[in-house]
């Protein structure tokens, strides 16, 4: 029998958030981002609600051949695999398309013969990770025309800063980007989501978004509903135990919170066996009908402990929010002092997988 521990997958949520993709790029190509199983919600389920991108981008081959065998068969991006005879002769037999960003990278395609293969060359702009100096680009692009076997689908590159509308980054990288490129010839992919929301100069050929499909927010200070975006995933549990202790008593292991009053305290059935964050603090809020109640205590392995001072008609068996529909994500990741992509990611086996349309 299942703990009742579930995020639910909201589909049409998913839906709507690719079309602000689409309101906010109208004259771009969509390469919708689901690699890391779609940010944890479920790649082969997020790529059938979002049969309306154009591509999608992925991290590596086996989440690439998943989607292959599940009957995908839009363009697949692959955005860090390594180059190599092995790589290259399964991209050929599953349309795969590679990111090319190393120089060893260029001399395993020289090498190759076998079926058309198109591939995507990484540049780096300035968030000096993966990519090839902008400088080489004509080079580059010269030896890989005299590849009989290989073709160019387009240029990439990856925005360090988009999330901050002020910042000096963004303006510089896209200006070298599209100064190195000049006019050669190939689709030119710049943005993410927050280079879709709030940069249209870098929305350009192809547009790569990713965590704001999943409704959580890609800009410093503008929540998601700011933004119009609609959060995919609820995840909640039940509340399993509820009982009364006096001023004073403390809850939960190392006694690190106590009572100031009597207290009706809620068990909910999730914790860091199921990703839940340990180290979120006391105060951080869940939902419980509607009404926020607050963590107290340490969050243990299956458990969390609440304060139901607000929610005086909780009962056993109620179903907790612990982020999703009407508390979003963002907020319980900044309690965390982390993002919402990592809680999205983190979530283990534990807790099963619903998906609603």
């Amino acid at each position: 029998m299942s703990r009742q521990t579930e995020a639910l997958i909201n589909t049409d949520a998913l839906r709507h958030n690719l079309r602000r993709v689409r309101e906010c790029a109208p004259n771009s190509r969509v390469i919708a981002a689901i690699k890391a199983d779609a940010y944890g919600h479920g790649a082969v389920q997020v790529a059938s609600a979002l049969d309306q991108a154009d591509a999608f981008a992925l991290a590596s081959i086996d989440e690439a051949l998943c989607l292959r065998w599940s009957g995908v068969n839009k363009p697949l991006m692959l955005l860090s695999t390594p180059v190599n005879a092995e790589m290259l002769a399964v991209c050929a037999e599953h349309a795969l398309q590679p990111v090319v960003f190393e120089p060893g990278h260029l001399a395993a395609l020289a090498e190759y013969r076998g079926p058309a293969l198109t591939l995507w060359i990484k540049l780096d702009t300035g968030m000096h990770r993966l990519g090839f100096n902008p400088a080489q680009a004509r080079d580059i692009y010269a030896r890989i025309e005299q590849m009989p076997d290989v073709s160019i689908a387009g240029w990439l590159t990856h925005l360090a800063c988009a999330d901050d509308v002020d910042d000096h980054h963004t303006p510089q990288q896209i200006e070298t980007f599209q100064k190195a490129l000049g006019d050669l010839p190939g689709e030119r992919s710049i943005a993410n989501s927050a280079g879709v929301m709030a940069w249209p100069a870098c929305h350009l050929d192809a547009v790569r978004p990713g965590i704001m499909l999943y409704g959580a927010s890609p800009l410093m200070h503008k929540s998601a509903e700011d933004l119009g975006l609609m959060p995919a995933m609820t995840l909640r549990a039940p509340l399993i135990s509820i009982k009364e202790i006096a001023a004073g008593e403390a809850v939960g292991y190392g006694a690190t919170w106590c009572a100031p009053r009597a207290t009706r305290i809620g068990v909910v059935a999730i914790g860091y066996g199921d990703g839940y964050p340990r180290h979120l603090a006391s105060d951080t809020p869940v939902l419980i009908h509607g009404e926020r109640a607050r963590v107290v205590g340490r969050v243990s392995m299956d458990m969390i402990t609440v304060d139901l001072q607000n929610c005086p008609n909780a009962r056993l068996g109620d179903a907790v929010t612990l982020w999703g529909q009407g508390l979003p994500a963002d907020e319980i990741a900044s309690a965390a002092g982390t993002i919402a992509y990592e809680l999205f990611c983190q979530l283990t086996r534990r807790v099963s997988f619903r998906y609603l349309s």
